[in-house]
């Protein structure tokens, strides 16, 4: 099962699984109904979730209503939970939007929300992140989750982050992070693509970031909270909305 949908995955363009998704979510979701596992996202319960990964596929993770993966529903936990974002007036930026957020976002009466990508269909903008065409101080909330590790100038890309967020507003910034790491490890002279999918996880994928990866935002001016979020929950918790245990929610502010 793990194989073919691995299999499957690298066979599709992601903006055309986007759209196929949209097909095959109910079938899904109707299948593997069940009491063990929940979406905390929509609150459907399945006998199981779905494998998901590229070169190791995780068994057990990708939820068969909303897509989301255990970063998506522990950070939807956190901004339900921890902030004012579902409930006081915000302008919102949303880079690359994940599915299991998009309609949800959209549907929000208190947020002015904004999505932005270079190739995705659910972008309004279409935009590099290293030259946004947004104005100084423009964003309340900035969502910029699995991106960065994409960009070969990732420094330029935090520096526009911080240009556009307002002072006194707030993003997330989650990235693929190896916390046994001290220092991010970038090779550019590996170039097959199998095997940068074997060391960074996707071939896409210009680094694997380590510990610094908070510091190097603190060095473009963000105060940064490194919330282990997981530690606050119960083992029982944790497995049933399938969460990785000790996964760090980067919150960056701008003073």
């Amino acid at each position: 099962m793990s194989k073919i949908f691995k299999f499957f995955l690298n066979l599709i363009p992601r903006p055309v699984l986007i759209k196929l998704s949209y097909l095959i979510r109910p079938i899904l979701a109707f299948s593997l109904r069940g009491k063990t596992y929940e979406d905390p996202i929509d609150g459907k319960q399945f006998k199981k979730f779905l494998p998901y990964g590229y070169e190791s596929p995780r068994e057990n993770v990708l939820s068969p209503s909303t897509l989301s993966l255990e970063r998506h529903r522990l950070l939807w936990l956190f901004l339900k939970n921890d902030t004012n974002f579902f409930t006081k007036n915000h302008k919102v930026l949303h880079f690359a939007p994940e599915q299991a957020f998009y309609k949800r976002f959209k549907k929000l009466n208190n947020i002015e929300y904004t999505t932005t990508d270079l190739n995705s269909p659910l972008a309004d903008v279409k935009a590099d992140i290293c030259n946004l065409p947004f104005k100084d101080n423009s964003f309340d909330i900035i969502f910029c989750n699995h991106v960065l590790e994409h960009i070969p100038d990732d420094t330029k890309a935090m520096q526009e982050l911080y240009r556009i967020l307002k002072p006194g507003g707030w993003g997330i910034f989650q990235i693929p992070q190896d916390l046994n790491r001290a220092t991010t490890f970038e090779d550019n002279t590996i170039t097959d693509k199998k095997e940068r999918a074997k060391i960074f996880g996707q071939y896409d994928h210009v680094r694997i970031y380590g510990r610094d990866y908070f510091n190097k935002l603190r060095n473009i001016g963000f105060k940064v909270s490194e919330i282990d979020y997981t530690n606050q929950m119960s083992p029982e918790h944790l497995n049933r909305y399938r969460l990785a245990k000790g996964e760090i929610i980067p919150l960056v502010k701008k003073e």
